[in-house]
């Protein structure tokens, strides 16, 4: 039997498998508005094998873009136009979830894919003034303002309008962004929160943003499954250590969240990150050890061998994977071939490949 490929249940959604498609940023909306290229983009995954495909960080607000190419959930023609996609994932067997975000003071960055342009963009071309926990920029970017209370306020209700129109959508599973030195990361770590109030200081304090946004969510979506996106680093030192994080997760649940996408990195420049594959994934299994909650794994996971060993050593309940499946749309399909799995949903017009695929294979061992 496979672990990757038993189904997994949370809450009343069903995956097929625990081979999961993490959130890959396309840097390809207008107005937050999906495109084309979206349609042909996600979709794919779920004909590929994907238990899960997680629609990429989808701000919350127009001003908490990373980018001006990032997808949104603030207005009824965004929800309108993820409606057709989310149903294309759901239709092709695998269960849509989309990732809600705020890029705090990493907003209003050139997108990597605009030649010649790097740091923030100016408000003539359209960028904005970002915003943080504290008045401290990301290096080499616009400093942020620091949010006041109202301002915190705005944020927990725009992440709560944007899941409501993200289950309008069709979106099955609601994933917080709470890492990759975003707001809600930067409201957790010292090295980028300064305050002095009720949001600053301790563990506690610095989870309040967080805990309020579950509750907020929670409140929205009483039945869907809720993921947070976690750090197990910032690889810096100062940083939230993994015991901070355990610590947060452990609240987390406790307010709402069924499961933890743990990564790390991205809040500072200076970061130092020693990676090799599977280097997230013992940030995971700790979570899940002194938790008890659900996780997943994600970094440089490349085939079904290394998945498999990952979900038996166990303390991971799935696994995340981002650029092998740009690079193979059908990563799950070909990881069965690899296993040796028989699964029942290749597409029928593909099953004579299928055939071919596993008689090479056979001849070969």
């Amino acid at each position: 039997m496979s672990r990757l490929f038993a189904p997994l249940t949370i809450r009343d959604v069903v995956f097929r498998n625990r081979i999961w498609v993490a959130p890959l940023c396309q840097y390809s909306a207008v107005d937050g508005i999906p495109q084309p290229w979206h349609h042909v983009h996600l979709p794919p995954f779920a004909v590929g094998g994907a238990g899960l495909v997680m629609a990429e960080a989808t701000a919350v607000s127009a001003h908490a873009r990373t980018t001006p190419q990032d997808t949104g959930l603030w207005t009824d023609e965004q929800q309108d136009a993820w409606a057709p996609i989310a149903a294309s994932i759901r239709a092709h067997g695998a269960v849509a979830g989309i990732q809600l975000s705020h890029g705090g003071r990493k907003s209003s960055m050139w997108s990597p894919l605009v030649a010649g342009k790097y740091g923030s963009v100016r408000a003539a071309d359209g960028g904005w003034t970002p915003v943080g926990p504290s008045a401290i920029a990301y290096e080499g970017y616009t400093r942020p303002e620091a949010l006041d209370l109202a301002g915190i306020d705005q944020v927990v209700a725009d992440f709560a309008a944007a899941a409501r129109r993200a289950l309008a959508a069709g979106f099955q599973v609601l994933e917080i962004h709470a890492a990759h030195g975003y707001l809600v990361h930067e409201f957790l770590s010292p090295l980028s929160n300064r305050r002095t109030d009720d949001y600053g200081g301790s563990l506690a304090n610095r989870a309040r943003l967080l805990l309020r946004i579950l509750d907020a969510v929670r409140a929205v979506a009483p039945d869907a499954p809720l993921f947070v996106r976690l750090s197990g680093s910032d690889w810096a030192a100062g940083g939230m250590p993994l015991a901070e994080t355990v610590i947060v997760a452990g609240w987390a649940a406790e307010h709402g969240a069924d499961l933890f996408d743990v990564s790390s990195g991205g809040l500072v420049a200076n970061q130092r990150i020693p990676v090799s594959a599977g280097y997230q994934v013992g940030f995971a299994q700790a979570i899940r050890r002194e938790t008890g909650a659900l996780v997943s794994a994600v970094g440089l996971i490349v085939d079904g061998a290394q998945a498999e060993e990952i979900l038996e050593s166990g303390n991971v309940d799935a696994v995340m994977a981002g650029r092998e499946w740009m690079r193979d749309p059908h990563f799950a399909l070909r990881i069965a071939t690899e296993l040796g799995v028989e699964v029942p949903y290749w597409p029928l017009p593909y099953r004579m490949a299928r055939l071919r695929t596993a008689a090479i294979t056979l001849r070969r061992r």
